[in-house]
């Protein structure tokens, strides 16, 4: 009767029962306007080991660089870099364009790179557009 072994192996791929709707909003529904539909399987635990290395990727490389960096050329240059990289994240357009972030992949040296988010992630593809007065109305914080 005690077979918890087994029944925690079969609930492993299940959603987890304690905030099933982490983006819920005051009423607690998700609010699919502002945020999209949601998925389950984006709330699942990852499927192979190395999915969370991948999902980090970036963050680790640039943890290393400047690891590097400030044993090179001491502590001024990862700062004066992170710095730099804060600024380029603020540039955006209009909350309901997308942006192509040229300054942050000029700085992070990715600007001449082709990779498979160049290519699969067209914005005219996309699954999420609301109404542009709502979205901008929505960054500004009025809603």
């Amino acid at each position: 009767m005690g077979n918890t072994r087994g029944l925690r192996s079969q609930l492993k791929d299940s959603v987890p029962v304690t905030g099933l709707c982490p983006q819920a909003g005051p009423y607690g529904v998700q609010d699919s306007l502002r945020r999209g539909f949601s998925s389950v399987k984006n709330e699942l635990l990852p499927s192979h080991p190395l999915e969370l290395s991948e999902k980090n990727f970036q963050l680790n490389q640039d943890k290393m660089n400047f690891n590097t960096l400030r044993n090179i050329q001491g502590l001024h240059a990862p700062l004066k870099l992170q710095m730099e990289y804060r600024a380029a994240r603020q540039i955006q357009r209009l909350p309901f364009l997308p942006s192509s972030n040229l300054a942050l992949d000029t700085l992070r040296g990715t600007d001449d790179t082709i990779g498979f988010e160049d290519i699969l992630n067209d914005p005219v593809l996309s699954e999420v557009m609301g109404d542009p007065h709502i979205m901008t109305e929505y960054k500004l914080g009025v809603l």
